[in-house]
């Protein structure tokens, strides 16, 4: 499931990743990164991100092998996941759950005189 948004680390600019890219000045790479977490996010793929997706996060090969050589991404088949995603990102189950509670209690917030909806047969 697609994700509206994703995390940033307020820390990220002074991440030691991130300034070794700079210093090499790298910064296409950090764009790219960037890039990628949203169209991980976008694409609900918990943090995957297939080659083939490359150019359009404004990455290319160079540019991915730089981000899996400061640890930012690793490689795995087909295409690289981004470190540590599901410990600073909401998964696409997470997220779906969480809407699903949000309008149950938007619902009983705004209707409490509804009965509630019957659960569906299996």
């Amino acid at each position: 499931m697609s994700l509206p948004w994703v995390r940033l680390d307020t820390q990220f600019a002074t991440n030691p990743k991130v300034l070794h890219l700079i210093e090499d000045k790298n910064h296409a790479a950090v764009v790219a990164y960037i890039c990628g977490l949203g169209y991980s996010g976008t694409h609900g793929t918990d943090g995957y991100i297939p080659a083939g997706a490359l150019p359009f996060i404004h990455a290319n090969k160079r540019l991915a092998t730089q981000l899996v050589s400061v640890g930012l991404w690793h490689d795995t088949a087909g295409g690289y996941e981004v470190n540590d995603w599901n410990e600073y990102q909401q998964s696409g189950m997470e997220h779906a759950e969480r809407r699903k509670n949000a309008q149950k209690a938007a619902l009983a917030r705004w209707h409490p005189d509804d009965p509630p909806a019957p659960k569906a047969s299996r």
